[in-house]
């Protein structure tokens, strides 16, 4: 059995499932960590969602954190485009990959999914989340705007029992990240950018083995598409 995490998809569906069925090749027994940041930015959010659940519906072992961007479109279904910080090419093309005209249409399966989501995971040597803890807070695992949102933040180790922090949310240079894994850093963003294609330092999935320490990368597949800043 192997365990693996990814973070910020962004809607890169065809670097995703190469990056699952190629590079990692994912058996049943296998259990695949997923960090949060399905949708929006990237071409195909739904087909993201829609190979996520195909495997759990195949009983793979699959396990989903929510990302700030999945409770964008989430709140988004409710409240319409007002609750999304997205570009209009951006919100246009999100509104064609799921063939609706309004945000308010988005198929409940897709919403049901995205409500369903935890915030946090806590293995028994990893604690994984979105973005991160805010660490000022007593209960860290009540504050979920801070799960999905914060960055800029110190480690209190001894609130988290001393397991290692695995998250995303802040795209980082693939330099650092595979310095971090390869220096076992009790901390690691996974979010190498995947999305923001065009800038060098980014356009990569990253799959890390928790288990072997191994760094899977997986460069943009889904490209050409409009990029926006990062956030």
């Amino acid at each position: 059995m192997a365990r693996y995490a990814i973070s910020d998809i962004h809607g890169c569906a065809r670097t995703f499932r190469a990056l699952v069925l190629e590079q990692l090749q994912l058996k049943k027994t296998d259990e695949l960590y997923l960090l949060g940041d399905y949708v929006n930015k990237g071409p195909d959010s739904k087909g993201v969602l829609d190979f996520i659940m195909h495997l759990q519906k195949q009983q793979y072992q699959v396990h989903c954190l929510r990302g700030n961007h999945d409770q964008m479109l989430l709140k988004a279904a409710s409240k319409g485009e007002s609750a999304l910080n997205l570009s209009e090419p951006e919100k246009e093309m999100v509104l064609q990959n799921f063939g609706m005209h309004d945000f308010r249409r988005l198929p409940t399966t897709y919403a049901s999914f995205i409500d369903s989501l935890p915030y946090y995971l806590e293995l028994p040597d990893y604690f994984l989340v979105h973005a991160g803890f805010d660490f000022h807070q007593d209960d860290l695992f009540r504050d979920k705007e801070a799960m999905l949102n914060i960055r800029n933040y110190e480690v209190d180790w001894n609130k988290l029992h001393n397991k290692r922090l695995l998250h995303g949310h802040t795209p980082t240079a693939l330099h650092a990240i595979k310095k971090s894994v390869a220096h076992q850093d009790a901390r690691i963003n996974l979010d190498a950018g995947c999305v923001y294609y065009k800038n060098a330092a980014y356009g990569n999935l990253a799959g890390l083995d928790l288990d072997t320490n191994l760094l899977n990368i997986q460069c943009n597949l889904d490209r050409p598409y409009t990029v926006r800043r990062k956030s």
